[in-house]
């Protein structure tokens, strides 16, 4: 049975609530077109009273509070959703280790080979690596939409294993580099996409919380992995070092795959209608959704380009500084010790923001806390950067408050596209929204590396940068929020 736009569903919905054991609700936690279809349901049911099968599903922790068809499953709550989200985080702890590696590999090549590799070769190795995952990127979203994530989680458990057994062998440094550069961009690709898009599918209504978790696993493994790594090389030597790091590789990839499956997941291929919402701005055809290629129809719905310059804003002032954190603590004049213990600072607090602000966002919205990081981002420059970063409690003071914001804001862009959309099409909006904001973000690199040297040591370019990038943010991010639900401060979104 399907519900188009346009027609009465108020009775439609408790029919199919009494013959199944799972519910279809709305919820202003869900996507925009969720809130709209609310109105519309309400003023067309007899009867607001809840349903048998809604009070069992309630208690169960199983009604879905941001699907758009009868036919999905709602699994909003209880031990299934959660193992997903663990999968997730085993998922992304693999493939973002595998990506984080890519340095210490580098390491090794240039102080053991006897044909180092030139900053022309390392440099075509990077680019492939941003090509190929943006560009496949496109395209996992779709196909996760279409047929689960089964496939492509195997997929990518296969490229990761093969990228680090080849890179065990004695291809020389540049055969090694773009074998890790080709094989970890599909790696990334193929298991970070599908493991988040998994996630958005078993948690419709609160996705702050769950996303928030999943996330703090890039914060991990960048300091795990390339530390198992190192010691296992200093004690065993290369070969071992990588071979022992596969071996952990395939063991959590292999359990990301078990507890990611398909059946715990609504499969797509049951709703595959338009959003039923007659007021969604622009429903998205069922060719659409039908198809695996990518489609920029997505960006024609209400607040789409303000969202992803906001997304984009908020990643470059985000994460370029981050990488610029201990340079610019000894730019202050701090020790070495004070530059890597501000470096940890940010990380932890990272970790902090990215599960606090996602439990936030299931309360008040994520585009309510977005708006509230990204001024508070702006803020800590002006206010601790600028006038009390060259002392030790400023430095860390704004380390803290940094790693909360940044956390914040890249864990929250799940969260954020996801009120976009239904949720049969997370997949290909989530994949869409990251690759043009981070392929922007790209572009932007090379202007605040410009800012970065005019700055001459003393990063006040850059700090005014990240501030202004910050609010231009908020900024974006308050459009889009006023567009869809007024300027109400009271309004949850």
């Amino acid at each position: 049975m399907s519900i188009h736009a346009g027609q009465s569903s108020g009775v439609k919905l408790q029919d199919i609530a009494k013959k199944s054991p799972f519910v279809v609700g709305t919820s202003r936690l869900g996507a925009v077109g969720d809130t709209d279809s609310l109105d519309e349901t309400s003023t067309s049911s007899h009867s607001t009273a809840p349903t048998p099968s809604e009070s069992i599903n309630a208690l169960l922790g199983k009604a879905d509070s941001g699907t758009s068809g009868p036919n999905e499953r709602c699994l909003d709550g209880g031990l299934r959703p959660w193992l997903v989200v663990l999968g997730c985080w085993l998922a992304l702890f693999t493939s973002l280790g595998f990506v984080n590696s890519l340095g210490t590999f580098r390491t090794y090549l240039v102080h053991t080979q006897t044909t180092n590799p030139t900053s022309g070769a390392i440099g075509g190795v990077i680019f492939a690596y941003a090509v190929t995952s943006l560009l496949l990127g496109l395209y996992v979203g779709p196909l996760f939409d279409l047929y689960g994530p089964r496939w492509l989680l195997g997929s990518g458990t296969v490229c990761l294993i093969i990228g680090l057994l080849l890179a065990s062998l004695s291809m020389g440094p540049i055969g090694i580099l773009t074998a890790l550069g080709i094989l970890g961009s599909l790696t990334s690709t193929l298991l970070s996409t599908p493991a988040i898009a998994s996630v958005a599918y078993v948690f419709t209504a609160n996705r702050g919380l769950p996303m928030g978790i999943a996330a703090t696993a890039s914060s991990a493994s960048a300091v795990v992995f390339p530390f198992i790594q190192h010691a296992i090389y200093l004690h065993l030597g290369w070969l071992w070092a990588v071979r022992i790091l596969a071996i952990i590789s395939l063991v959590l990839a292999v359990a990301a795959n078990f507890l990611i499956r398909s059946n715990r997941l609504p499969p797509s291929s049951l709703s595959p209608h338009p959003p039923s919402s007659s007021s969604s701005p622009v429903p998205t055809p069922r060719r659409d959704l039908s198809n695996p290629h990518p489609t920029f129809r997505i960006f024609r719905a209400r607040g789409s380009y303000l969202t992803l310059i906001g997304l984009c804003c908020a990643q470059l002032a985000s994460f370029y500084p981050l990488s610029h954190m201990s340079a610019y603590a000894l730019g202050k004049g701090a020790t070495q010790t004070d530059a890597f213990t501000v470096a940890a600072v940010v990380n932890g607090s990272s970790v902090v923001g990215r599960i606090a602000l996602g439990w936030a966002a299931d309360r008040v919205g994520p585009f309510n806390v977005n708006i509230a990081c990204c001024l508070a981002g702006a803020v800590s420059c002006f206010l601790v950067a600028l006038p009390a970063g060259f002392t030790r409690p400023g430095l860390m003071l704004f380390g803290v408050l940094f790693g909360l914001v940044s956390g914040g804001s890249i864990g929250l862009v799940p969260v954020v596209v996801g009120r976009l959309c239904k949720t049969q099409e997370f997949g290909r909006y989530y994949s869409a929204f990251y690759t043009v904001a981070s392929f922007l973000a790209v572009l932007g690199i090379p202007l605040m590396e410009q800012v970065s040297r005019t700055s001459r040591g003393d990063y006040l370019g850059l700090i005014l940068v990240t501030s202004f990038l910050y609010l231009g943010a908020a900024g974006a991010f308050w459009a889009v929020r006023s567009a869809v639900v007024g300027r109400g401060l009271r309004a949850v979104f």
